[in-house]
């Protein structure tokens, strides 16, 4: 996993690049009909029912485009909301809070809507033990604040990139000649490169399994679009060798049966792929 102060760079380039994107040479609509030194507050109107994520973010937001505004927090981040609630007031220039906006809106409306649908999986997932993991499907450019989203939900954050685990899934394991071979050519990357990294393999059925923990040295094993019996077999038979991660379509119908199966993790890229954003407005007072 990344460290939080490489945690907090992606954070910072998001912030930087979305406010280039959206201001460009100036907000001149702002600029146009309000004075500089006009001061204003505003208020962020919860229209939904759900978790709200992106508190902390918006605070960023804020401090970064106007140092000097001033944020009021009534609700903080991963509590649950309902329509007509007020999030947090921001007060100071009238245009700096304009400027803000858009960005603040966007990002707290999907990061809202990813904890949300986080904290239902949670949820489900209550007293058997088995952790809600994300995925690398993920909206281009934004993962910080996606990945953000699901721990203010109450999952757990897979990898962040291809750069701090070590994942051979299919295709890997089919370019590189089969499992064995290419977990021991992983071995020998990191050997050579001296780099630890932990190692996740996938497996397609229990021969795979079987194959994975004769290598051995894995931290993981992702038991792939299992059914049940087979996913509780191979729970059975990795024992306590590696953790285990359920995987391939599953979810919220089926994510309990397999947790009762026995497995660490279950991922799904759901969490961040297949959600629809909170409604929230920022409105003047």
């Amino acid at each position: 996993m990344i460290s939080k102060a490489e945690f907090q760079k992606e954070i910072d380039l998001i912030i930087a690049n979305a406010i280039r994107e959206d201001v460009g040479d100036g907000d001149h609509s702002s600029l146009a009909c309000i004075p500089d030194t006009a001061q204003g507050k505003a208020k962020l109107l919860v229209k939904d029912d759900g978790i709200i994520a992106g508190i902390e973010f918006a605070k960023q937001v804020f401090a970064y485009v106007d140092a000097n505004l001033k944020i009021e927090t009534l609700i903080e981040d991963g509590s649950e909301v309902k329509y007509g609630d007020i999030a947090f007031y921001v007060e100071g220039a009238s245009q700096s809070i304009l400027k803000s906006e858009r960005l603040v809106l966007n990002a707290m409306q999907r990061m809202s809507a990813i904890a949300t649908k986080t904290k239902s999986f949670v949820d489900l997932l209550e007293g058997t033990g088995t952790k809600i993991l994300d995925t690398r499907k993920t909206t281009p450019g934004i993962r910080a604040l996606e990945k953000w989203a699901v721990k203010i939900g109450g999952g757990e954050n897979h990898r962040f990139a291809l750069y701090d685990m070590i994942m051979l899934k299919d295709n890997h394991i089919d370019f590189a000649g089969g499992v064995a071979k290419a977990i021991n050519l992983t071995k020998a990357y990191l050997k050579a490169t001296m780099r630890d990294l932990k190692i996740i393999v996938e497996a397609r059925d229990l021969n795979e399994i079987k194959e994975i923990l004769d290598c051995g040295g894995v931290y993981r094993i992702l038991i792939d679009n299992f059914n049940y019996e087979d996913t509780r077999k191979a729970v059975k038979l990795i024992g306590n060798q590696c953790l285990t991660e359920s995987s391939g379509g599953i979810n919220e119908n089926t994510i309990r049966d397999y947790a009762l199966c026995g497995v660490d993790y279950i991922s799904s890229g759901a969490l961040t792929h297949s959600v629809y954003n909170m409604d929230l407005s920022l409105k003047a007072v």
